[in-house]
């Protein structure tokens, strides 16, 4: 059970949870930004009809195509929820590409592969809806359901997650806290091994190379970084010493090959060798500022950097993994065979 304190004159306070008046404030929240329940996505729907007389209350789309089910608990029974969402994702599974581009238009506005574009920076997949997952929002559900949700996931790897909203006020003030039910890395990871290759050994890393961040700096401090948001930078923690990473400039192309030296730390904390990162001449000292506010801290990972090339010179074929997560296992073998090769990787030898 989570709980809220407010601090006032070095006194703890207990905030009162209570219920929102309204749960489809919720749905529009989230309908705004997906991030808050943990997906990097873009809205294609909200309210969808389906086939069967029902209505999908967001339904949204990542970036490698794949359709996400978000349902609202709103005045269903915990367990009918459940029962819910797995009916809409019976039919959901059904959606065909040209269907989906036709239902995320009218919602959109405008042409899907256009908002994909804008939302992920990449071209849309020529086949979407390979996968689908599901979430359902909810302040509370009860014992029974929690254990069909977890043991659809961890024994089944149905990609299916409750994420809980709960509002808490004192003196008239409100704060809303979000929570998983489960790990959502962890969900992820069992639904991807029922439809994906094996994992090659090697990471797929996002370089989020923009306003805040330098290429130069990475190179020659030896690192890579994320923040923003704990969604983001919790990605790095994923590395440990050693891992082969592969790293990607968005919209360009692969960029660098490098090894683990370090794990994931705060960037204020990320020592090069010459010192604090923070402290160093960096070619773009904007970066300095991510160190504030705490929650929205800049990460970073040391690597030692085996070959790197100049984001116009980026390495990239048409069809070559992309992802929108910050660290992901790199699967797709033909990505995999072409990056060894224009990195010059020698892959272990099996036997």
């Amino acid at each position: 059970m989570t709980s809220l304190y407010q601090i006032r004159d070095g006194q703890l306070r207990p905030a009162t949870r209570r219920a929102l008046s309204k749960e489809e404030i919720i749905e529009g929240w989230v309908a705004a930004n997906p991030g808050l329940v943990g997906i990097d996505a873009m809205i294609i729907g909200r309210q969808v009809p389906t086939d069967h007389g029902k209505f999908i209350d967001l339904l949204a789309m990542d970036a490698t195509g794949g359709l996400v089910i978000i349902e609202l608990k709103k005045d269903r029974t915990p367990r009918g929820i459940v029962a819910q969402v797995l009916d809409y994702a019976s039919w959901v599974r059904t959606l065909t590409t040209p269907e989906i581009y036709d239902r995320a238009e009218k919602y959109l506005g405008t042409r899907l592969a256009t908002a994909f574009l804008d939302r992920f920076g990449e071209a849309i997949p020529e086949r979407l809806n390979a996968s689908h997952s599901m979430l359902i929002v909810a302040s509370e559900l009860d014992h029974a359901s929690r254990r069909i949700v977890e043991y659809l996931s961890e024994e089944h790897g149905v990609a299916i997650n409750t994420v809980f909203f709960n509002v808490f006020e004192v003196d008239g003030q409100e704060w809303l806290t979000t929570d998983f039910l489960l790990d959502q890395e962890a969900v992820e990871e069992r639904s991807e091994r029922k439809v994906r290759a094996p994992w090659s050994g090697y990471y797929f890393v996002n370089a989020g190379l923009g306003e805040h961040r330098s290429w130069a700096d990475m190179k020659r401090y030896g690192f890579i970084s994320a923040g923003g948001g704990e969604f983001y930078s919790k990605r790095l923690y994923q590395l440990g010493v050693g891992d082969e990473v592969f790293v990607y400039d968005k919209g360009n192309g692969y960029i660098g090959y490098g090894v683990v030296t370090t794990e994931a730390r705060p960037a204020a904390e990320f020592m090069t060798a010459d010192g604090l990162l923070f402290d160093q001449p960096l070619s773009e000292p904007r970066m300095k500022r991510l160190g504030e506010p705490q929650e929205n801290a800049e990460h970073a990972v040391g690597i030692e950097w085996r070959k790197t090339v100049d984001p116009s010179q980026a390495k990239r074929f048409k069809g070559a993994f992309a992802n929108q997560n910050i660290v992901c296992k790199l699967r797709d073998e033909a990505t995999v065979d072409f990056l060894t090769e224009q990195f010059e990787v020698t892959r272990p030898t099996m036997t």
